[in-house]
């Protein structure tokens, strides 16, 4: 027993010190559980996830600007050996996120809320530096050291360190939370990289004042840089430090801001939700660009996204999402479906809904054997024909509760029905709009000159990166709202 603890113990150890690497920006050896080529493969597995989950923003002239901004400054960063890739993301959250090796995502929302190349730059730099610092690839060495029987786990199974094979694991990626201390180091390197580029680093300081007014004033979640940052007030004045060091050491005499250009990029540019991608009014659900609607059960919460639509109630006890799925007719899916998710058919009928075709589902999830025993779950599945499309209502809970919420997964799947209101499928979406003020005055006047309503006044100063009081001068460029 005790040489088999012993033994153990060795391979622990060994195991450690073959784990840890070279940091590519601070030259110390960090502990890190997977290869860079098991990072670049993770980062590939994960990219077409992301971009399923939130759908890349169609607007070819901006992708071409991050990519080109994306990749000079990559080429300057301490990992300028790796591939990069950046892309804008249809999502209007405000935020930027990196996954392990190389890629790099930008909503269309902090885009909307950037006021110049330099903001941009900066955040950019600092998404750069979480992958040139490797971030990700430490908190997930972390994260599984801290779930406990890491070591264990690998002496039995060699492949257990190993990067996983689902794009799922990189998503999870997407939510460990760096450190103050990952933070603060994304701050520097944001400052060196966008200095070294030749964008004045001061312009990313005003843009954190930006996004921690967003916050204070909506009570939105904030993005992953800023929930772990350091005193708001402190950052603010060590990159302001920061950026006038680098100034002083590359001789940058003549930093770039760009206000105007980048304004006039984002002009145009879609914000808040897009109701073409569908909306919700009075709980009922509407998309316009495939022509349907459904009722939302009363109370329950609802998210939306390119891959599909899900509802819950408050408790959690239960889940309904509308999601397309392959098929040529109604039968050819439901098997599709059913082996996908491993369920077993209790009771199927041909059905119409609103004139159209359809299959209800009953069906139980498969036990698998050797697996410990769970709770049992049961599905409420319509599957329904419609334009060319076939769509999965699909209702799960378990078979304990399943009588008690059956009646409300029914209501939404048997109202299903085509969208014929005009005002509903004519619904656009909302839009920066750059206007230049043709007389001096104040924010507040300005915007009331172009009829911006009371309630959205500091909205749009917080878009602009001003105070209302601020003082416009006649000729300036300024962010609007329309239509």
């Amino acid at each position: 027993m005790n040489k088999l603890s012993i033994t153990g113990l060795s391979a622990a150890l060994v195991l450690l010190f073959n784990s840890c690497a070279t940091n590519p920006v601070t030259g110390k050896r960090d502990l890190i559980l997977m290869s860079e080529a098991q990072e670049v493969a993770l980062g590939q597995q994960s990219d077409p996830a992301v971009v399923a989950q939130f759908g890349l923003y169609q607007d070819p002239a901006l992708q071409r600007f991050i990519e080109n901004k994306g990749q000079a400054m990559a080429a300057i960063s301490h990992r300028s050996n790796i591939e990069y890739h950046f892309k804008i993301v249809d999502s209007p959250v405000i935020n930027a996120f990196a996954v392990p090796g190389g890629y790099v995502y930008f909503t269309r929302g902090i885009m909307a809320h950037f006021n110049n190349e330099a903001q941009f730059a900066g955040v950019l730099g600092h998404e750069i530096g979480h992958i040139a610092a490797r971030h990700s690839a430490q908190q997930q060495a972390k994260s599984t050291l801290a779930q406990g029987g890491l070591i264990l786990g690998t002496i039995l199974s060699p492949t257990v360190a190993q990067a996983g094979n689902s794009a799922a694991q990189g998503l999870q990626l997407l939510f460990l939370k760096f450190g103050r201390d990952d933070e603060r180091e994304s701050d520097r390197l944001g400052v060196e990289y966008s200095s070294k580029i030749g964008y004045d680093a001061e312009e990313m300081a005003d843009f954190f004042v930006t996004l921690q007014r967003q916050q204070e004033k909506g009570g939105e979640a904030i993005p992953g840089f800023l929930s772990t940052h350091p005193n708001p007030a402190d950052r603010f004045e060590t990159v302001n430090k920061l950026a006038f060091e680098w100034k002083q050491k590359l001789n940058l005499t003549n930093a770039q801001v760009e206000r105007n250009s980048y304004l006039k990029r984002i002009d145009g540019l879609v914000y808040g939700e897009d109701p073409r991608q569908g909306f919700v009014e009075n709980y009922t659900f509407y998309h316009p660009e495939l022509k349907f609607k459904f009722p939302i059960p009363n109370g329950w919460d609802y998210m939306n996204s390119p891959q599909q639509f899900q509802m819950a109630p408050k408790d959690g006890s239960a889940m309904l999402s509308l999601t397309l799925v392959p098929g040529e007719t109604l039968e050819a899916a439901a098997q599709q479906l059913l082996q996908g998710y491993n369920l077993q058919p209790v009771e199927s009928k041909s059905v119409t809904v609103n004139s159209l075709p359809a299959l209800a589902i009953i069906a139980d999830l498969k036990q698998q054997q050797g697996q410990q025993q769970q709770q049992e779950i049961r599905t409420l599945i319509y599957l329904i024909k419609y334009n060319g499309n076939i769509y999965n209502l699909m209702g799960v809970t378990t078979t304990a509760n399943f009588n008690s919420v059956a009646p409300q997964f029914s209501s939404t799947m048997q109202n299903f029905s085509t969208l014929t209101e005009a005002e509903k499928l004519n619904r656009q979406p909302e839009r920066i709009q750059i206007k230049t003020v043709a007389q001096s005055s104040s924010l507040l006047q300005v915007l009331q000159s172009y009829k911006v309503p009371e309630a959205r006044l500091e909205e749009l100063a917080i878009l602009n990166g001003m105070q209302l009081s601020d003082r416009i001068d006649k000729g300036t460029m300024i962010k609007v709202i329309g239509k």
